[in-house]
């Protein structure tokens, strides 16, 4: 199965939240929605600004846990090598 990580944010340079799924697509709507999580609901963290997609959702999950260590400047790095202006990126998908 495959899987997703991905970083939302509440703005550029704003609060961060990252998650994993198997669905996307599903996914970023429930968060936009207030229903993907109390917190991303509570802060308003609701912009797809990065994800990486993987061919095994366990790896996807690794791959959360540790992002989930690194210090903030680290996330913020990652985050604007692709997307430097933390646009959202979910209408531009094609989702």
């Amino acid at each position: 199965m495959t899987g997703y990580v991905y970083m939302t944010a509440s703005q550029k340079g704003g609060t961060i939240y990252i998650g994993v799924t198997n669905d996307l697509a599903r996914r970023m709507p429930e968060h936009k929605t207030g229903k993907g999580s109390s917190f991303t609901s509570r802060y308003g963290v609701q912009r797809l600004v990065w994800y990486e997609e993987y061919f095994d959702i366990t790896d996807a999950i690794q791959r959360e846990t540790s992002l989930k260590r690194w210090p903030r400047q680290w996330k913020i790095e990652l985050i604007e090598k692709t997307n430097p202006e933390w646009f959202e990126l979910f209408r531009g998908i094609g989702w």
